[in-house]
């Protein structure tokens, strides 16, 4: 079913925050199954039994290239290091000394800062009119 993923640069400046996502080290292969990737459905599982909110996302916004979904996820929890459900979250995640506890998942932040440079992507009719040039 046809579905509009949000790309993470967006979603940044939606929430006003610098953000998390999990991206997946997958194969370029064209049948690749997203979906049935066993890394992403753990996390997925372990988020959902934790209660804590996460979506499908897309790459950051370029009008120079475009990226298909690979079964990215931002995670709705601040990247702030006292917040509680931020240490889950690492900890589940990550080792003590930073590397991944997941092997073919990589846990990302995205700097708002960098996302408000794409800010003149929410103007209204961007993206028609950059569909329209292409």
């Amino acid at each position: 079913m046809p579905a509009v993923i949000e790309h993470i640069d967006a979603i940044a400046r939606r929430k006003g925050r610098d953000v998390l996502h999990v991206i997946f080290h997958t194969s370029l292969s064209r049948a690749f199954d997203w979906e049935a990737w066993p890394a992403r459905r753990r996390i997925i599982a372990w988020l959902d039994a934790q209660a804590i909110g996460w979506t499908p996302c897309g790459h950051v916004a370029s009008a120079s290239f475009m990226c298909s979904y690979r079964g990215q996820i931002y995670i709705d929890v601040p990247f702030d290091e006292t917040h509680p459900d931020y240490r889950r979250v690492r900890d589940y995640l990550e080792h003590p000394d930073g590397t991944m506890a997941i092997d073919g998942a990589r846990f990302c932040y995205y700097p708002f800062d960098e996302a408000m440079k794409n800010a003149h992507h929410d103007a209204p009719g961007f993206w028609e009119r950059w569909a329209e040039e292409v």
